[in-house]
């Protein structure tokens, strides 16, 4: 079986392709059938007299086949078949019948034979199964003289011809001695005196017997050696003969002229009948195996398909063909070598490993580095000059190694050389990396993948830790991942040399041309070489970002002498050299230029000119745009400019490349191509038109080195294989016009649109008809799981760049299956980029918010490595967009139907969302800044650079720039949290202040660490107790009791003041005001130590308390609040005034013109005018809870204010107005900076900062819901209603309307709340309190308030459990459980009780009860923390205890009907009981990735099914019957609450969000159904089995593991197999 690219020689470790020691490709397995069709041809009698008689050359010969009408056969009815089989195997199916659709071929291009053997051998390298077909009629077929014949080959020839002077001299008439062939040989025009020469040459013994035959052989039989010879036969190829009855062949020629072989005079030729016996023979004696022969008699010397005989024939043959190329290709799909073929497209399988897929990438960028470096001349000393540097930077820290020049200038060639010789220079240990970027032009690889692959390359040869897959698809993380594995390799002592070539071909992703992701500093032992055009912009961002030019290398021009010597290199290897004049040609050319990529084109024009080409017909362009120019133009006069137009814009135009095959089917589809190719013709058969495949076949060879192969998926693609070739194809064959209809034919290439249809046709000489041209359909999926990969990587970018906008939203952006479909196979990213393109050239606002719902599906995805199912997909993908439907019903809506559709009838049980209850897309949150890993402190923002600072708890500063939103610098240093930072020297610096009591001073440019200040504040210090104040070039650093003064470039300390009794207010230039417990005002000069100013406040003879203040530079003022209720302004000449102030502010500030001044204090934002000696109170904003920060816009008409409610509001300055809340925020927002129309916030909570756009589209605003985390919650169980207190000190509940988004009421209660229930039916909410006391709420007059007092203990309220039909309360009190009867008086509720019999007491002794559910027969199941579960009667039957838990059980849920209860625990067990009798039915344990533990649950309606949320983030359903877990969904968040409505359940998670969700699940379920097939974890069951006995018995367990999952129940679980359980 042919493999594909270059097979490996000899033994290859896999530790010298990791570490670059070798240059051999591994050896990767074709998924491409690839077949060669051979057949018989002849030119026509007229012909062969013309080639005798006549001294001139016919344009063109006419093809005669006898086997045509077998070949259109396979063609309409073969062929499609076997094009579906292998699409069903992941494979592609190529069929290259160079005869079809040829009525004629040039009679001087003897190359025609050459490119037939050319083709089969590209077959059977291609080919992963059959690579040839042989088809043998009655004829032997056209003999083809040689095209060229070596020269003491020709002499002695020409010795046997000496007695026949006009033989000798038309031979020497029609063949040429071309010296410049290594060795010389003659080039033939034409002649038949060849063959009788060669006769006597071989019968004299000057040539030998195969010599003599290829003067003899027919083209067919040369096929049929290259095709059938070489391997016996068997493993790949198929022959098929057909004969005709002898006695019919005695009738003479003419019947059978088309089937035989004549001679001029049309009789019968002898010899070449002779010859085809002779092949017969061969074939029926040595190729039985293959042989499939058929004995037709033909009607009228034909074989007519209308005849019932033939058409059986032709059947036969059809079906044969079918039926063997099955066989072969089945066979073929068996291991080889031991390892088996990796399916292109499939969803099926796992995917391949990863030191797999990264030895196949090594392997071929090390290969492509061999082959580049071989031609590398004249570059020896740039090549020292860089091993030099590297040498002495090896064991210091250095920046990376630059190297640019312009294009085509080798600098590609230069790094795989430098590459090759480190290999060879370098110790044992080390090991070099190297990725030619530009290798896939026009597609630009992204940063990510390049990290990505570098990272597994490195972590692989040094045994080190490979990145997860959720690093490995997260930038920052993997940016991170980068920087430490470069470390660790540097620990490790040995060399690792990073080679990257041209840098400025990477995707603009991630905006990676600006190289915030390459390392500017690199540790010992690592080393990193990049390449760039010197006029791009990478190359400008490198001068950024490394300041100096000492590691920058330009690549010059070469010399004359250099190109001489890469001439004479070239023709060497291509077995050529050229005349003296020739030589010095292409010299002179080269001289004005010193490209290499110049003469490269001159070389592949010069190694086809022979020795007597004169030099008039030489054209040499000037420079490398005139050579392309030339080569293209000698390539449109042979082949013509619709054909070289077509091809070469095709191939241009295409994202990955093409195939062959696809390259034939477009340009068939091309009726400017089929117009060129049919003007002087018609078709062979008008009603079906194609491009012959001749005429692609002869392009691509004189195009051999413009093109390479390109491998992916063990498919082969053809590119161009320099980017400025295809840059010069689209300049001159690509005008708008065009380009826009050739990706057009594309677009509708790739839909099919097409396939199996008739197109219409215009073609010179025949009116408008339809043809078909045979192209082949294209589905989503070949079979199921079978993707078609290439429709995936090309439709999208034709679609969108064609300007096919409405098809493009129906196929690909509103097709929940396409996204599915790509997400899967081609990765989630791919489908980002595709939809991020689309936003670029579509106004679509759907577009967007789809590719930012797949931004937030993207992290689920990535921590499953893409394995993720349909189901997932689709449920996470509605339960983001649903609430979108109405709003965008063309694309979104659409999208939420066929979700929900397919949820419907999935055949597996499922979970469908009827709600957005996941983070949807849109609304005002454009951007998430991650890259800390700790709560965000303080921020600052520099509007001149476009910079964001921000600096975390655990001691890291991040820096964004807003303008792109990427990661720049992360800057480490601090080892306690970050107290404060400011942008200063016009954002070129930042100085950060922490608790571990360092100052430190950072360049914003590169990211180093410029100063280091120790005990610059007291160790420990918090946020808000310490300052950072600069003026002129000095830097202030104050808390309440100290003020320290340094000078900016320098760590002397230039004066410290410290008073323990005094409070430091502020510094005013460079004064310090600080003040007295007595009101007694110090104004010093520690720098200057000039004369201190004293003063006493007003109204501050008593006592002076500093509440809060704020300096105000401009005015040269300090505000300061006092407790006792004043407002003092003070000067810095020691004036002061003071006024009553009623609040006490925890946050004040001021705006930055210093007009108005900010106060907040708990839940009101009050603002007030600055005047000269005065403020003037004009506006009181009320927040739902506590002010957290607050800022206003530079025209003073925006307010944002953060709040303890996790809501950001914009409020109007003027009018007082709330103008919108931001909901989105998840914690507490302690930060907020305002920022070219954006919002920026953070909060000390979170680790991530988020950019709000303050003129985004409210349509698709998010409804808001409650805060995250908190303390209680309830809801109603149509979720229009929550309950919740959010903090557990709070003494109110607040009551939300799900459907507005905002609170509705506020509840008031006496004490802190312990718990809240509801009482669904009869609309009531009970409030346990700290007190005792409970409080009943009905929902319809929320203010007629029911109270139950507390018990004589005044013990807290626990818990509170309502029974499933109303009647009855149960309250659990610290030391007592009560029962309460609910009824009715009058139409309003009442609670009665506590009732007969219906208190007990709890033990001391145990745990507190912390779960708890009433049944209806008065029983009372509940369980503690300590683990115990209980059950108490009411009725007086006693209790009993239950199974205890390992750990505190915190979910106790009765069932709807009473017959069962679940009970679960915060450790991975929970048990479902039957309570009628009490058993014990399943105990099923779940070991997931998260924390564990049930926090709530819920039955079904039917108590067929119940749900439970736990603390890994998930939903689980779970049968109730058997236990068994049907269903696993993740929700991102633990859900907290569950209500039981109708065929589902709604939910509440920590995050606030209300889940909605319906069960399906199918009669059925299938044995290989696994529900953890979506998650990361493992479950069991333990049923009891019902026997005779009526005793409980533990199920089996299939394939449990102790090792992997230790629960500690060993006495509960036996090891056995089980049908009921299924671990992943």
């Amino acid at each position: 079986m042919a493999k594909c690219p270059t097979a490996a020689g000899g033994d290859v470790s896999l530790q010298d392709v990791l570490r670059g020691r070798t240059a051999a490709a591994q050896r990767t397995r074709s998924n491409m059938i690839r077949v060669f069709i051979s057949s018989t041809f002849t030119v026509t009698p007229q012909q062969i007299d013309s080639l005798i008689t006549s001294n001139h050359i016919l344009n063109s010969l006419c093809l005669r086949s006898d086997m045509s009408c077998e070949r259109k056969a396979l063609l309409e009815r073969a062929y499609p078949e076997v094009l579906a089989f292998c699409r069903s195997l992941g494979l592609v199916f190529e069929v290259v019948d160079l005869r079809w659709g040829i009525r004629s071929v040039s009679s001087g291009d003897h190359e025609a034979c050459e490119i037939f053997l050319q083709e089969i051998k590209t077959c059977e390298r291609i080919s992963g199964g059959p690579a040839f077909i042989a088809l043998l009629g009655n004829r032997y077929g056209h003999r083809a003289l040689p095209r060229l014949i070596p020269e003491k080959q020709f002499e002695a020839l020409l010795s046997k011809l000496s007695k026949n002077p006009e033989g000798v001299k038309q031979l020497t008439q029609w063949f040429l001695k071309d010296n410049n062939a290594v060795p010389p040989t003659y080039r033939i025009k034409l002649l038949q005196l060849l063959r009788s020469a060669a006769t006597d040459a071989e019968e004299a013994g000057d040539i030998t017997a195969e010599q003599k035959q290829e003067f003899f052989t027919s083209v067919t039989e040369r096929e049929f050696k290259q095709g059938l010879w070489g391997d016996d036969g068997e493993p790949s190829a198929l022959l098929f003969v057909r004969d005709i009855p002898r006695q019919k062949v005695r009738d003479g020629p003419k019947r059978f002229a088309k089937f035989m072989d004549l001679t001029a005079d049309r009789l019968l030729d002898a010899e070449a009948q002779g010859l085809l016996t002779g092949l017969k023979s061969h074939l029926y004696a040595k190729f039985q195996k293959i042989l499939n022969l058929h004995c037709v008699e033909l009607s009228k010397g034909n074989i007519d398909p209308k005849r019932k005989e033939h058409a059986q024939y032709l059947n036969s043959v059809c079906e044969q063909f079918i039926s063997q190329m099955k066989a072969r290709i089945g066979a073929a799909e068996e291991s080889v070598d031991g390892r088996s073929r990796k399916i292109w497209g499939s969803t099926e399988e796992e995917k391949e490993e990863t030191a797999e897929r990264v030895v196949e990438e090594v392997g071929r960028h090390v290969a492509m580095s061999a082959d580049l470096s071989r031609g590398l001349y004249g570059r020896e000393g740039l090549l020292g000059k860089l091993c030099c540097a590297m040498w002495e930077s090896t064991n210091i820290r250095h920046r990376p190694l630059v190297v640019h020049g312009a294009a085509g200038m080798g600098k590609t060639a230069l790094l795989c050389k430098l590459a090759q010789e480190m290999r060879s220079v370098l110790e044992g240990g080390a090991m070099v990396v190297i990725r030619l970027l530009s290798a896939c032009h026009p597609q630009r690889p992204d940063v990510d993948h390049v990290l990505r692959s570098v990272c597994s390359q490195i972590c692989l040869a040094c045994g080190l830790a490979p990145p997860s897959p959720l690093t490995a698809n997260t930038h920052l993380e993997l940016l991170r991942f980068f920087g430490n594995v470069l470390t660790e390799v540097s620990q490790q002592g040995h060399t690792l040399l990073v080679i990257l070539d041209a840098l400025d071909q990477l995707s603009d992703q991630h905006h990676a041309q600006k190289l915030h992701w390459l390392p500017a500093d690199l540790p010992p032992n690592v080393h990193l070489v990049v390449s760039m055009e010197t006029n791009s912009e990478a190359f400008a961002n490198i001068r950024l970002k490394l300041e100096t030019l000492a590691g920058f290398f330009e690549v010059e021009r070469l010399s004359r002498d250099v190109g001489k010597q890469i001439v004479e290199s070239h023709l060497r290897v291509s077995q050529r050299t050229l005349t003296p004049e020739q030589s010095d040609a292409v010299l002179q050319s080269f001289e004005s230029t010193g490209c290499p990529l110049h003469l490269r084109l001159m070389l592949s024009a010069a190694k086809r000119w022979t020795s007597f080409t004169p030099l008039t017909h030489i054209h040499l362009g000037a420079n490398t745009q005139e050579m392309m120019s030339q080569l293209f133009l000698k390539l449109e006069q042979k082949h013509g400019r619709e054909l070289v137009g077509g091809a070469l814009g095709y191939i241009s135009l295409a994202r990955e490349g093409l195939l062959e095959a696809e390259l034939r089917d477009v340009m068939s589809l091309d009726d400017d191509v089929i117009s060129e190719v049919y003007r002087y013709s018609i078709p062979p058969t008008p009603s079906l038109i194609r491009l012959p495949p001749l005429l692609w076949a002869q392009l691509r060879w004189d195009l051999e080195d413009q093109l390479e192969e390109r491998w992916t998926g063990g498919v082969a693609a053809i590119a161009f294989n320099n980017r400025r070739i295809s840059e010069a194809v689209q300049a001159r064959y690509l005008p708008s016009e065009r380009r826009g209809r050739g990706l057009r034919i594309l677009a509708e290439y790739f839909l099919g649109l097409w396939s199996g249809k008739l197109k219409p046709a215009s073609l010179p000489g025949l009116s408008l008809l339809l043809s078909d041209r045979k192209v082949p359909p294209q589905p989503l999926w070949f079979a199921p799981g079978l993707a078609n990969v290439r429709k995936l990587q090309e439709l999208p970018y034709h679609l969108l760049h064609a300007g096919l906008w409405e098809e493009l939203q129906q196929e690909v952006i509103g097709s929940a299956e396409w996204l599915y479909c790509k997400s899967r196979v081609c990765g989630v990213s791919s489908v980002i980029q595709d939809l991020d393109q689309c936003s670029r050239y579509m106004d679509c606002t759907e577009t967007r918010l789809v590719r930012d719902a797949l931004v937030l599906i993207k992290p689920t995805l990535d921590f499953l490595d893409g394995h993720m199912d349909m189901s997932l997909f689709y449920s996470e993908l509605l339960a983001r967009l649903c609430s979108l439907a109405a709003a965008f019903p063309s694309v979104i809506g659409r999208l939420c139907s066929q979700c929900e559709e397919w949820l419907l009838t999935c055949p597996e049980p499922i979970l469908v969302p009827k709600c957005s209850f996941l983070q949807q897309p849109g609304g005002a949150l454009q951007h998430t800044l991650t890259g800390l890993q700790g709560g965000v402190l303080c921020l600052d923002v520099s509007m001149k650079a476009e910079l964001l600072v921000a600096g975390s708890d655990d001691g890291m500063l991040a820096v964004w720039s807003l303008a792109d939103q990427q990661l720049i610098h992360s800057l480490l240093g601090h080892t306690g949290a970050v107290l404060s930072v400011k942008v200063i020297d016009s954002s070129a610096h930042c100085l950060s202040l922490a608790a571990d009591s360092s100052l430190r001073k950072w360049s914003l440019m590169n990211g180093k660490q410029l100063l280091c200040i120790q005990e610059a504040v007291p160790f420990g210090s918090s946020p808000s107790s310490v300052h950072l104040h600069l003026f002129e070039e000095l830097l202030f650093v104050y808390n309440k009791t100290q003020v320290k003064v340094w000078k900016l470039d320098g760590v002397e300390l230039l004066g410290s003041s410290r008073d323990e009794g005094s409070v430091v207010l502020g510094v005013l230039g460079d004064s310090v005001v600080s003040g007295s417990d007595s009101g007694l005002v110090t104004i010093s000069h520690p720098v200057s130590g000039t004369q201190t100013v004293t003063t006493q406040l007003e109204n501050s003879h008593r006592s002076f308390t500093v509440v809060n203040s704020v300096t105000l530079p401009k005015h040269g003022k300090v505000f300061v609040v006092s407790k006792e209720g004043f407002l003092h302004q003070i000067s810095r000449m020691g004036k002061q005034t003071a006024v009553e102030f009623p609040l006490l502010p925890s946050l004040f500030s001021v705006t930055e013109d210093e007009k108005i001044l900010i106060a907040g204090s708990d839940r009101t934002l009050s603002l007030f005018n600055v005047n000269r000696d005065s403020v003037d109170r004009f506006l009181d904003l009320q927040h739902d809870d506590s002010v957290l920060s607050a800022c206003v816009s530079s025209d003073c008409r925006l307010l944002v204010s953060g709040a303890t409610d996790q809501l950001i509001r914009i409020w109007s300055v003027t009018t007082g107005s709330l103008l919108d809340s931001l909901c989105g925020s998840d914690a507490p927002v302690t930060s907020v900076v305002l920022y070219d129309g954006f919002v920026v916030s953070a909060s000390s909570a979170a680790v991530s900062v988020h950019m709000w756009s303050l003129k985004y589209d409210t349509s698709h605003k998010p409804t808001a819901h409650i805060p995250a985390g908190c303390a209680h919650v309830t809801l109603t169980k149509d979720s229009d209603r929550v309950f919740y207190v959010q903090q557990q000190s709070q003494t109110e509940v607040i009551s939300w309307n799900n459907l507005t988004g905002s609170p509705s009421e506020r509840l008031p209660v006496s004490a802190e709340v312990c718990c809240l229930e509801l009482a669904q039916h009869k609309r009531l909410l009970l409030c346990g309190l700290t007190s005792g006391t409970v409080l009943i709420y009905p929902l319809a007059l929320p203010q007629e308030t029911l109270c139950i007092p507390p018990p004589e203990s005044l013990c807290r309220v626990l818990c509170l459990a309502v029974s499933s039909q109303e009647k009855h309360l149960a309250v659990a009190y610290e030391d007592s459980v009560c029962l309460f009867e609910i009824t009715t008086r009058d139409s309003f509720p009442t609670v009665e009780g506590p009732l007969a019999g219906g208190r007990f007491a709890l033990s001391l002794l145990h745990g507190p009860l912390s779960s708890m559910a009433l049944l209806p027969d008065r029983r009372l199941l509940y369980g503690t923390s300590c683990g115990d579960v209980k059950l108490h009667d009411f009725s007086g039957a006693g209790g009993s205890d239950l199974k205890p838990h390992c750990s505190r059980v915190t979910c106790v849920t009765a069932s709807n009907w009473g017959g069962h209860a679940l009970v679960g625990s915060e450790d991975a067990v929970q048990r479902l009981w039957a309570l009628k009798p009490l058993t014990l039915d399943h105990t099923m344990e779940y070991k997931g990735f998260f924390f564990e533990g049930v926090l709530c649950a819920a039955f079904s309606d039917s108590d067929q099914f119940v749900f439970t949320g736990s603390q890994d983030r998930t939903v689980k359903v779970w049968d109730v019957a058997t236990g068994n877990l049907l269903f696993v969904q993740y929700v991102y968040s633990p859900v907290v609450r569950m209500v039981t409505f109708r065929n589902g359940f709604v939910a509440l998670s920590q995050q606030g969000a209300v889940i909605r969700e319906v069960f399906r699940c199918p009669n059925y379920i299938s044995l290989d159904y696994n529900p953890l097939r979506n998650v990361k974890a493992q479950y069991r069951v333990t049923s009891r089995e019902k026997n005779q006995d009526g005793q409980q018995t533990v199920s089996d367990l299939q394939d449990f593991n102790p090792a992997q999952f230790n629960l500690n129940l060993v006495s509960m679980l036996k090891a056995k197999p089980s049908s009921t359980c299924l671990i992943l």
